[in-house]
């Protein structure tokens, strides 16, 4: 028979009584999970013996969260809940509790720590790397192929976007790329100027600055920049999209997410990484300029003069064809990083702060291969 509506929405109790062959626990009410708190009060008020039956006849329902709560509570009162009697239970409610009681062991056991050896780390490590590598690569190949497909159809480029993404990753980073290469001007001109100086060689300060800051220190300190600034935005900005499933609705309404989302920024971060070089480029000049004048007494006529004579437009072509590369590699690994992260915001930290690295990582690696190949070439 079907339980009475009264009884079933009657709050869980459970009251004991002795009698001459045992105490009896009595349930009585609804048990059930929403009312673990009142279930618990109602056990933990009784003092239980160790030799006890439980009667069910008033009962309106329980279902397996109450059971275990209830065994649970006789368990840690002395009773053995296997061989516990049971009275008065409908046939359902007698299934859970048995069901209950049958894995209770399984449900308290402690998890098994099972501690990972060194082979095992290592190899599960490089089946992460190796499938992370495999990932780049696939996106990498897709950003390709729209690139391509962009040629042919270039309806495709949404100029707005682009045009907001440029004045993001290049505009705006002008005075922090400006800021930090004047610096690292100062500090390259300071300390060649200092071991330049014990030999009367103070001149040829002019010439390591001007060919190290044009091929090599502009580029990789923009690159990082850039990498910890605008990769890391694409990343924290795709991934919130993810978050809030805005590219599942783009992909409802019939658009791709590669061109509307991913495109703009990596054309953007290509055509911006350049312009930011020569910016580098200039402003590192510019702090090894005015460094050089008090240290060196190298008057600012003449180091323009040396550097004008010495500084081939080689050096500060090779700086610069780096550029799109760089943002290349930066750009696919923040906007991939972001267009898979799961979808919850610890997971949209850890792929923010994992773009930043990998893409420095990326960026060194590129400028050691470009380094070996200009070597090669000899340019």
């Amino acid at each position: 028979m079907p339980a009475d509506p009264a009884q079933s929405l009657s709050p869980p109790a459970a009251r004991l009584e002795a009698h001459a062959k045992g105490a009896v626990l009595r349930l009585s009410g609804a048990w059930r999970l929403a009312a673990l708190p009142t279930i618990e009060r109602e056990l933990t008020a009784l003092s239980l013996p160790a030799d006890l039956s439980v009667d069910g006849a008033s009962l309106a329902d329980i279902d397996t969260a109450s059971a275990l709560a209830l065994l649970n509570h006789l368990q840690s009162s002395g009773v053995d809940v296997k061989r516990l009697p049971l009275a008065g239970f409908a046939g359902n409610d007698s299934r859970v509790i048995e069901q209950v009681r049958m894995r209770l062991d399984d449900v308290n056991a402690p998890a098994a720590h099972r501690q990972e050896g060194l082979a095992a780390h290592i190899g599960r490590a490089s089946l992460a790397l190796f499938d992370l590598l495999i990932g780049h690569l696939n996106f990498l190949g897709e950003v390709l192929t729209q690139l391509v497909r962009l040629l042919f159809v270039p309806k495709m480029l949404r100029l707005r976007e682009l045009t907001a993404q440029f004045e993001q990753v290049c505009l705006n980073a002008v005075p922090v790329v400006s800021l930090v290469t004047l610096l690292i001007g100062v500090v390259v001109a300071y300390l060649l100027g200092l071991q330049a100086e014990k030999y009367g060689a103070n001149i040829f300060v002019v010439d390591g600055v001007g060919i190290g800051a044009t091929r090599e220190f502009a580029p990789i300190i923009v690159a990082v920049i850039v990498a910890g600034r605008s990769g890391a935005a694409f990343t924290a900005q795709l991934g919130s999209m993810r978050l809030n499933e805005e590219t599942d609705a783009i992909r409802t309404l019939g658009l791709s997410p590669m061109s509307v989302l991913v495109l703009p920024r990596v054309l953007a971060l290509m055509a911006a990484m350049p312009l930011l070089v020569f910016a580098g480029d200039v402003m590192s000049l510019l702090g090894a300029m005015l460094i050089a004048g008090p240290m060196l007494d190298i008057t600012p006529p003449t180091f323009l003069a040396r550097l004008q004579e010495n500084l081939e437009v080689r050096h500060v072509y090779v700086g610069l064809a780096k550029a799109p590369v760089f943002a290349l590699f930066i750009s696919v690994i923040g906007c991939r990083m972001g267009m898979t992260v799961q979808r919850d915001t610890r997971a949209l930290g850890i792929a923010t702060t994992s773009t930043v690295v990998q893409s420095i990582v990326a960026v060194i690696l590129l400028d050691a291969f470009f380094a070996v190949l200009f070597q090669e070439l000899d340019i």
